[in-house]
Parts: C-alpha cells; sequence; structure tokens
C-alpha cells in the first residue's frame, strides 16, 4: 500500500495533539498584566511541547518522502509512535501547573523519551521493508542526533530529581538540536529526484518525526 493514508492521519492525529495543548492554557481569572504573568510556566511548557510536535511532524513529512509503500508492521510502528507523542499534552499540562516540580519534570522528560524510542524503532522498520538497498539507511548514516537524543531525554529524567532546571535545560538543548530540518534527508532527496522511493518494487523489501 502507499504512504499516503499514512501520512494523513498522522497530519490529523499531530494536529489533534497541538490543538489539546493549546486548550491546556486557560485564561487568568484576574484582568490585570500580573495575572497574565502568572501564566509564563504554563506558556513555556506549551511552547516547548510545541516545537518537539513541529519536529516530528517535520521529520515525519521529511522521511517518508523517502518511503513510497507501507506494510502493516510500518503502520502499528507509526500508531505506536503517535501513542506516545498523544501523552505529551497530558505531561505538557502538568509540568506547566508545577513549574521546577521534580516528578512532573521527570515525566516530561519520560514523555519525550518514549516517542524517541518509538521513532528509532520505526525508522529500524522502514529500513528493513526497504531491504539492503534502503534509501532511508543511505540518507539517515550514522543518525547521532538519533541515537543521542534518547540519552538526552533520560539523563534529565535522573536530574529533574537532582535539579529541575538542569533537566529543562537538556530538554531545550535537545529541542535545539533537531530544530533544523534533516539535511541528510533533503541531500537523499535532491540526488535522487522526485523519482526517489523506496525500492521496495524492485528489491522486494519503515523514521523518526
Amino acid at each position: 500500500m502507499t504512504r499516503e493514508r499514512l501520512t494523513a492521519f498522522t497530519d490529523g492525529v499531530l494536529a489533534v495533539i497541538i490543538t489539546i495543548m493549546v486548550l491546556e492554557m486557560k485564561p487568568p481569572h484576574g484582568a490585570d498584566l500580573a495575572a497574565l504573568c502568572a501564566l509564563w510556566p504554563v506558556f513555556l511548557s506549551y511552547a516547548l511541547s510545541f516545537v518537539y510536535v513541529a519536529i516530528y511532524w517535520n521529520n515525519h513529512h521529511h522521511f517518508f518522502q523517502l518511503v513510497e509503500r507501507v506494510d502493516g508492521a510500518i503502520l502499528w510502528a507509526n500508531l505506536h509512535l503517535l501513542f506516545w507523542l498523544s501523552l505529551i499534552p497530558f505531561a505538557t499540562a502538568w509540568m506547566g501547573e508545577n513549574h521546577n516540580a521534580p516528578l512532573p519534570t521527570a515525566l516530561y522528560g519520560a514523555s519525550l523519551f518514549m516517542p524517541a524510542v518509538a521513532w528509532s524503532a520505526m525508522q529500524a522498520v522502514i529500513i528493513r521493508h526497504q531491504g539492503a538497498a534502503s534509501p532511508l539507511r543511505r540518507a539517515i548514516g550514522a543518525d547521532l542526533k538519533g541515537k543521542a537524543s534518547p540519552f538526552i531525554y533520560a539523563a534529565g529524567v535522573g536530574l529533574a530529581f537532582v535539579n529541575p532546571l538542569i533537566a529543562d535545560a537538556l530538554y531545550l538543548a535537545a529541542a535545539l538540536m533537531w530544530l533544523v530540518p534533516d539535511r541528510r534527508v533533503e541531500a537523499a532527496l535532491d540526488g535522487a529526484g522526485d523519482g526517489a522511493g523506496d525500492g521496495a518494487g524492485e528489491e522486494g523489501g519503515e523514521g523518526r518525526s
């Protein structure tokens, strides 16, 4: 089967996730600036999570340009990724309401760690499906960012119980690392042209957001 339904469904789920997050930003009860400023931890949590969801959408869009066809394993791997991403709004709201609290900060890190693991798993499924000539494997190369990210999130989870601000800094650093769209995939697409596919039709033989 082609990738169109998978990518359309993913786009819809990520749009709903962002909508849920922004709905958690309740307006202040007061009508003065002080009441508005009291919401800054909630806003910062929302902004960071928005960036993360946007990163996953951006990279998902790039990666699936190298995937022409999908199978059941890829569909389930993608759903596994979406399951963990769908928990980000809850973790975001809890951390925003309890700024600098260790457990909410740690849970937020866990909500970033699990999608990173799911992304790597989906990427491995894609590569296995594409076979030895996998264009995705050639595009990602050593994938240093993808391998480093789970360790950064895991460190943030542990350090949240030491100093939540250090954990927050790690989460922000990882987001900044992923802000720029993956140039490896763009280079592969430029090299392959409009006819780039996953090679499944020829080889018999699916990525992170």
